[in-house]
């Protein structure tokens, strides 16, 4: 209820101005102040359009810090972005909160992609320091898109895309990336949407296929279990590789049903393996950022009735660092289902030690990188023999990746190395190939075992 007589505060237009244009979190401009900026600098540059840039920053990995700490962590995290840009952007340039955890700029005196770059490799080297939440320091990186006027768009809206683009572009290449506009980039960005478009309709069409490669004893060759590994022939695209479109599917957030669709067709091929053999699967590290993996991937294996003994589930060391508590509770719940944790393509991280201590595994994978030197580079056969001997003391299986030839198999056999898949044992092939395979190879196997044991 209104009291009698009471006044309403007065609020003068340049304030009501200043607040339509202003971020409430941190104070800086937003995305209204950062569009009438770039139309200004336009229409001054009009009769002579000389360059200036436009750049869209977001910080990677946000939001499983923001889930992790709390909104209010994050919140505090996003204000000290906003006291780091404005000390440290160059005169006259301008920083605006774009929308969640990305900040906007105009720079109006970089003309061209070099001095983009180093400007965007300046405003990455500040943002990667620690943030100070009191009782923990937390790092993030950032990743950067530019877009320079008039090449990249005349017009605030066309700029904008483009800078979005190139940010786009960066965050497919990774963390801490830095991307200028280009024609060329346009053209890689409108193919990876004509992809994504084929790849969801080929999982509606159930049209995705896996492929095994036999994981073997390497004493006798006796096989173990299948890595599934994922396979897709487009009609109009042909053979399209995993490496292209599981990241796009991780990018473009449908990962989770590509993946329910081939655990399905793993599942249920591995039903008609003998008993003893072990199905291995990849989880990516989206999934391992994702708390309901555990619990979709257990029911999937209950509709298809593959016990989940049986199943094995590789991830990178990347993927597990990309958020550690959420991994961490991910890969508990499915060790505690019976299901087996690999550490794969180990020895290529950065803290490969750290990890098998902080996490409970089951079985290691030497990265294809040391086995195809090892029998010409002495590094790559003490480093083999120190991961054997480490992994024996910690009681965890190994398996090498990649044996092409003969002389590898034998070399690994001589340094203990337990297990082996590559393309000596065998190449990926589909399940129809793969029940022919088990018919030659693991019959034959399993009659000896019987003979001598």
């Amino acid at each position: 209820m209104k009291l009698a007589g009471a006044q309403l505060p007065q609020v003068s237009h340049n304030e009501l101005q200043a607040m339509a244009y202003s971020d409430p979190l941190t104070g800086l401009g937003n995305r209204y102040r950062m569009r009438d900026k770039v139309r200004m600098l336009a229409a001054e540059r009009a009769d002579d359009p000389a360059p200036f840039a436009i750049c869209i920053a977001n910080l990677d990995g946000f939001k499983p810090i923001n889930d992790l700490f709390g909104a209010e962590a994050g919140d505090e995290i996003l204000c000290q972005v906003g006291h780091r840009l404005k000390a440290c952007i160059p005169d006259g340039a301008t920083v605006t909160r774009h929308d969640g955890d990305e900040f906007a700029f105009v720079f109006p005196l970089v003309f061209e992609k070099n001095g983009a770059e180093r400007i965007g490799q300046m405003i990455k080297d500040v943002l990667s320091a620690p943030y100070d939440l009191g009782d923990r320091n937390v790092r993030l990186s950032s990743s950067f898109g530019f877009a320079i006027y008039p090449f990249a768009g005349e017009e605030f809206e066309e700029l904008l895309k483009s800078a979005e683009t190139a940010l786009y572009r960066s965050k497919r290449r990774g963390r801490g990336q830095i991307t200028v506009y280009s024609q060329e980039i346009a053209q890689e960005m409108k193919r990876a949407t004509q992809l994504e478009q084929a790849l969801r309709n080929a999982i509606i069409a159930d049209a995705v296929d896996v492929h095994f490669q036999p994981i073997v004893r390497l004493r006798d060759g006796a096989v173990l279990g299948f890595e599934a590994l994922a396979r897709w022939i487009d009609a109009d695209l042909g053979f399209v590789s995993p490496a292209a479109f599981v990241p796009l599917a991780e990018e473009r957030g449908f990962i989770d049903a590509l993946s329910e669709t081939l655990l399905r067709k793993a599942a249920e091929a591995a039903l008609a393996w003998p008993r003893e053999l072990f199905l291995s699967f990849n989880l990516s590290s989206a999934q391992l950022m994702d708390p309901g993996t555990a619990q979709s991937m257990l029911q999937t294996l209950a509709r298809v009735g593959l016990d989940p003994n049986r199943v094995e589930l590789e991830i990178t060391e990347t993927a597990v660092m990309t958020s550690a508590d959420t991994a961490h509770r991910i890969i508990t719940e499915l060790r505690q289902a019976g299901v087996r944790i690999s550490l794969d393509d180990f020895g290529t991280g950065q803290s490969s030690l750290g990890r098998l201590r902080d996490f409970t595994f089951d079985k290691v994978k030497i990265d294809r990188a040391f086995v195809s030197r090892i029998t010409t580079d002495r590094a790559s056969e003490h480093i083999i023999k120190a991961i054997v001997a480490m992994c024996d003391g910690l009681d965890l299986q190994v398996v090498a990746e990649g044996i092409e030839q003969i002389e590898e198999a034998e070399k690994l056999k001589a340094l203990g190395c337990g297990m082996g898949q590559g393309y000596y044992y065998g190449k990926p092939a589909d399940s129809m190939a793969t029940l022919r395979y088990l018919e030659a190879h693991y019959r034959e196997f399993a009659r000896i075992e019987r003979i001598t044991a």
